[in-house]
């Protein structure tokens, strides 16, 4: 049993939607709602569940709204934060931005979408691509195609339609590494880790099962093979789509896929990375009337890879002024506003190295700087690499119609939080 009614309410606690699905709490329970949330901050001691008498308030925050449900009963708290967060999910496919403004002018589609979003408490067709097939909006009007029992009413798979047709049937996998990276003055590695997401674009007809298998060290151990060009997950979170009791009992990823984009899966990986990107830099102030600064970029990954559209940030005095560059690849600028140097590298082989000289003048009643320097930021992508090493091994496509499929593997790895102090 999920949420008994759900309020969205403006900054000041006024209800702008309310929906009450069940009708045991009375509308006017809400009112209790912002005094409570008000009283428990001033006290320190904010919950995201409050409550008053019997009722209880499970609430998030999302720019200028809250997105409050309430239920009487010990309802599953994790099932109503996921619909509250999947509200806002499909709310924001909808109207790009939602606030106050776009809840206003579209009161209409919001209960429409409510209705469809919940049913008695339990929460029923929460796909947004689902949903924009028969509730569609045009401006602020709505049009509402052939009404149908909610898919997951009748079992069937609620996040694909049946009947879709492609003359070419395809299967665009792409996975993506982040690396965030903390590397102090002495150059060593404070913080490292990955996080990896596999995200899929299909183009297939009827509703194939597919099965996809990765290196997974995991799999490797209950199979008995070598555990050399394995890769052990961390928090591994899935699509709705994938069948989550398969993959306990034997490791194997098997789903029908939505039609188009989505994110099959994320994972993170906390072993230790060498940089990719390594920045050394050297400031020298001459008398307070200049300072010159020299940054030296190595790329320290395979030679046969290559970094593309690599952003250097080297941060200057608040109080830099007339700036000269000298770099022996790519282009530097100053960008006053952010007190930053950004050196722009378009391709930057692996094991390469590259010089950058900037100049700047400084007013002589300049102060010492008492804070230590902000850290240098860098940002890149390395197409066809992964820093973990993780492999697409095979993905199998099964349709009872028993067309061929070509699959599509494609490895980025890319910058998340990487930065590097100097001081």
């Amino acid at each position: 049993m999920s949420a008994s009614a759900v309020f969205i309410l403006d900054v000041k606690g006024k209800p702008l939607i309310s929906r009450n699905y069940k009708g045991d709490v009375a509308m006017s329970e809400i009112e209790h709602f912002m005094p409570l949330l008000m009283q428990r901050e001033e006290e320190g001691a904010l919950t995201p569940l409050l409550s008053h008498g019997r009722v209880h308030f499970l609430w998030i925050k999302y720019s200028n709204l809250y997105l409050v449900a309430t239920t009487l009963k010990n309802a599953n708290a994790s099932l109503v934060y996921s619909f509250l967060y999947k509200t806002v999910e499909v709310f924001t496919e909808y109207f790009k931005e939602l606030e106050e403004e776009s809840i206003r002018d579209n009161f209409v589609i919001i209960y429409e979408l409510l209705d469809e979003l919940m049913d008695f408490g339990f929460p029923q067709t929460t796909d947004s691509k689902i949903l924009q097939e028969y509730i569609t909006q045009q401006g602020n009007k709505l049009e509402t195609g052939k009404s149908r029992v909610p898919p997951t009413v009748t079992n069937a798979v609620s996040w694909r339609s049946e009947g879709i047709k492609y003359k070419k049937n395809e299967v665009f996998i792409d996975v993506i590494e982040s690396v965030n990276l903390l590397v102090n003055a002495n150059g060593s590695v404070l913080l490292s880790e990955i996080v990896g997401t596999i995200k899929l674009k299909v183009f297939l007809s009827g509703m194939p099962e597919l099965r996809l298998g990765l290196n997974d060290r995991v799999l490797f151990e209950l199979t008995g093979r070598s555990k050399n060009k394995s890769v052990e997950l961390e928090d591994v979170k899935f699509h709705q789509c994938v069948r989550l009791s398969r993959f306990d009992n034997d490791r194997t990823i098997s789903f029908i896929p939505p039609d188009g984009d989505f994110e099959l899966m994320s994972y993170r990986l906390s072993t230790q990375v060498k940089p990719l990107i390594w920045i050394e830099s050297v400031i020298e102030k001459f008398s307070h009337s200049r300072v010159e600064i020299m940054v030296k970029a190595k790329g320290q990954f395979k030679k046969q890879s290559v970094a593309n559209s690599v952003e250097i940030s080297v941060p200057v005095p608040s109080d830099a002024d007339s700036p000269r560059f000298k770099t022996s690849v790519g282009s530097a600028k100053y960008v006053p506003e952010k007190n930053v140097v950004i050196w722009s590298i378009k391709s930057f082989p692996g094991g390469k190295e590259y010089l950058m000289r900037a100049h700047f003048g400084l007013p002589s009643v300049e102060k010492e700087e008492v804070e230590g320097r902000p850290p240098i930021g860098v940002k890149f992508e390395i197409p066809y690499f992964t820093v973990s090493g993780i492999q697409v091994r095979y993905m199998k496509i099964i349709e009872k119609s028993g067309y061929q499929a070509l699959p599509w593997v494609r490895y980025i790895t890319q910058s998340g939080d990487y930065q590097l102090r100097t001081s």
